[in-house]
Order: C-alpha cells, then structure tokens, then sequence
C-alpha cells in the first residue's frame, strides 16, 4: 500500500501532491486484501454503500463501518496519523466490491478540519463534519439510558450519517489560499481578543490600587503604545506623580498621538490628584503584576500587527480578494475573516439562502397555533458573526444606500444591532451573487429593488 505522509503520499518511490491522491488513489490500484463482509448485501456480498462512523481523540479513532441496513460490519480503533489511515484505508477496501469507488464511502466525524480530515476528503470520501450537539441528540433517539462510550459514539454517528445524510453538511474541500487565509486571520483574531482580555485584567488591577492612572490615561486606550510605555515607567501612584512632562510627551510622540502639549498636561494633572490607593507594600505588589500584564500586552501588539501583515499578503493572492474587497465595509483584515469562514470550495452553498443560513444572519421563525415570533439566530459561526456585523456598521458610514436601508429599518422601530444584522444578511446575498457570477459589487444593481423606497 502506498505509504502517506502530511500534505503528500508516497506511491512506487514517486512523491505526490495531495491534490493527486483522488485523481490517483483506488482501493484496486492499492492491491489491498478483499473480504466479504458477514451479513453485507451488494456485488458478491458485499455493499453498494459504507457508512462510517468516526469518534476522534486526539491520539485514535474509533471507527464503526455500517451496511446499509444498519449491520455493524467492523469495529476498529485506529492510531492517529499516517499508520491510522494506512489501516483505515485497509478496512474501507475489505468491504468495497471490485469496481467500487471511495465516493460509495460517507464518513461522520464531529469535526470539519484537520489532517485527519483533509487526508479523508482527499482519499474521495464523502465526509459530513457534524456538530457535537447534533451528535449527542441523534445518541439520545438510539438510547435514553445515558450510557456513553467512544465505541457508542462511532455507532451513532455511523448511524447518523446513514439515516440522515440529507440533512448534514458535506466537508467541502476549501483551496490550499483559503485554507492559508483561515489559518492566519483566525490567529490575527484570536490575539486581538486574547488583547483585550488581558487589558481587561489589567484595567480590574488598576482600579484596585491605582484609580487616577484609568482618568488619566482614559483618553488613550489601555492598549496604546503610549500608555504601556508610561505604565512600565511608573505602575505605582507615587512613581507615576513623579513623570515630568517631557516624558510623557516622548511617549505621546512616538505613539504619534495628536495635541500633544494639552494631552501631557491634563495625564500630569490626573496623576498628581489624591485618590484612594492601598498601602505601599500592597501598591508594590499589584505594581509587579502590572507589569507583567504590560509586557504581555506589548508582546500582543507587536504579534498582531506582524500578523496583520500576513492576512492582507495571503488574502491578496487568494482570487476571490477583489470581489470581497469591493463589497461595502470590507477591508483586507475583514474581508480575509470573512473568506476564511465562508470557505471557497465550488458547490458548498447552493443559494444565496443557504450562505445567509450558515452565517447565522438569517433569522428563525417559531410558531405554535396562533403564536408565531421571528427571532435571531443564536447558533452560529461567532468569527463569522462578528466580522458581518463589523461589516454592517463600516458599510453605513461609506455607502448611501446601504444607509438608506439602515435608517428605514431604523425609522420601524428596529433596534441597532438587530438593524444591523438584517442589513449583514442583505449583503451576505450580495456578496453571494458576487460570488457566483465574478463581478464586483455595484450600487446600482445590488439595491435597484430599492431604489424607489430610497428615492423616496
């Protein structure tokens, strides 16, 4: 069998793409053992279809192969990594009939990422990432009594995907661009909310021992340059009293910051008004910590902008980027978050509908008898979530009609953020149609149903 190996296999002593293994890769070709499964159905014994179910570790799997009856016809317990698949590749092939394909094999697993994954979507199985929710509620139709083992899990997922494929979301192998946007955009997000949960720490030990330094550097940002820079010099309240003026309007220079002469002067005198504080050996204390979270907050800074750089290089080599940026409110930052979510595997989203649905943008609807209420998606993608509404609130400011639209929503009585999120779910069709027919965003057309109401 050929041997595998991360991002490549090895086939006679020839190294090849990934990519390659669909095109190449059949369980004939491999030459691999045949054994007719007990109790299968199908070409001599065997399926027309498998169903696996996969429960992942992070060192093995727990594999359960299904017929299409629902018979368990193997059970397995595989090692993460090339041995794993070696074996799981071995297993598939015993049950397959002679001319059968890797396309008759649909694999559950509650992830859609990963080298386990990306290996199984080349190999050409059809693999359904599910949700861990998803799961444990199809666990709850097979049995009540709340037993739980990875070995069950493997069942029922192997189940599930045999009973409700119709309903699941096929892994679609997003491009090598997109998957490098994802991989950085997500990090470049991931430290700016690891930021501000750090500068929320430090504002909480502030206000413990050291009041005047949050009025005194409140017309900056915690996270500024200038304030790490003057909090290293002096985290205590006696230290801070001390700052001559030439030294705060140094940091204030270098964070290029603007009417610097008033600035110095209003943070020398916020320093030097009493306020309540703790004893100096306790000052000394939550000082040390400060400046910890201080250099761990510069360290942030420094990373998020060396990854803000590699966000736009790989989001402007990715084709789609043009298209993106030409919708309303997207820059390279949100518009790389925004691809890396979305994904640009052809066919994932059927319609426009389907997108705003894995968006979270479209809203739900409940109704009961005579009760009937709309609500807002809670279940979602919360970095895709995010950056539409960030989308939303930039686009209001730069194009007319996308205003025109927001204020109408408005003047009903809509609240901001549901307003917003009505108008995210308008551009994610926009974005939609942009996508599927390659041209850019135009005014004209994405809101000529409108333009009446906005004439008006």
């Amino acid at each position: 069998m050929p041997s595998l190996v991360v991002g490549r296999w090895m086939a006679d002593g020839v190294s090849c793409p990934l990519v390659s293994w669909r095109e190449h890769w059949s369980i004939r070709a491999l030459g691999l053992p045949r054994a007719a499964g007990a109790g299968c159905s199908g070409t001599e014994g065997r399926p027309d279809v498998l169903f696996v179910g996969d429960d992942w570790a992070e060192d093995h799997h727990d594999v359960e192969v299904q017929d299409e009856h629902g018979r368990a016809v193997r059970t397995a317990r595989l090692a993460e990594g090339v041995a794993g698949m070696a074996r799981f590749h071995e297993l598939i092939a015993a049950f397959l009939p002679e001319d059968g394909d890797t396309s008759q094999v649909l694999v559950c697993i509650e992830t859609d990422r990963g080298p386990w994954v990306r290996a199984l979507v080349a190999a050409g199985y059809r693999v359904f990432g599910v949700n861990p929710k998803q799961a444990a509620r199809h666990r709850e139709l097979l049995s009540v009594s709340g037993a739980k083992s990875d070995k069950a899990d493997a069942h029922t997922l192997a189940d599930m995907v045999r009973t409700r494929r119709h309903q699941l979301r096929q892994v679609a192998a997003d491009s090598e661009d997109a998957e490098a946007v994802k991989v950085v955009a997500r990090a470049h997000q991931t430290l700016i909310w690891e930021r501000t949960r750090h500068m929320l720490r430090l504002r909480a030990a502030l206000r413990e021992y050291f009041p005047a330094a949050l009025e005194a550097y409140k017309p900056l940002t915690l996270t500024g340059a200038d304030t790490l820079e003057l909090l290293a010099k002096a985290p205590t309240p006696a230290a801070a009293a001390t700052l001559s003026a030439a030294q705060i309007s140094a940091a204030l220079k270098r964070a290029r910051r603007r009417d610097i002469a008033a600035t110095t002067a209003a943070i020398r005198q916020a320093l030097r008004t009493e306020h309540l504080g703790q004893a100096e050996l306790v000052a000394g204390a939550y000082a040390a910590t400060v400046r910890a979270a201080v250099a761990i907050l510069q360290t942030l800074n420094a990373q998020i902008r060396t990854l803000e750089g590699q966000v736009e290089a790989h989001f402007g080599r990715h084709p789609d980027a043009e298209t993106y940026l030409s919708q309303p409110g997207i820059g390279a930052v949100l518009g790389a978050r925004v691809l890396a979510e979305f994904g640009d595997a052809k066919g994932r989203y059927a319609d426009a509908k389907s997108r705003k649905n894995y968006a979270g943008t479209a809203p739900i609807t409940r109704q009961s008898g005579k009760t009937k209420t709309v609500h807002a998606r809670f279940i979602h993608n919360d970095r895709l979530a995010d950056a539409l509404h960030m989308q939303a609130g930039a686009a209001i400011l730069h194009d007319d009609a996308v205003r025109a639209y927001y204020d109408e929503l408005r003047a009903r009585n809509i609240g901001h953020n549901a307003a917003l999120r009505q108008l995210g779910n308008r551009l994610v069709g926009i974005l939609h149609g942009c996508l599927k027919t390659h041209t850019l965003y135009n005014q004209t057309t994405a809101w000529s149903h409108r333009t009446p109401h906005t004439a008006a």
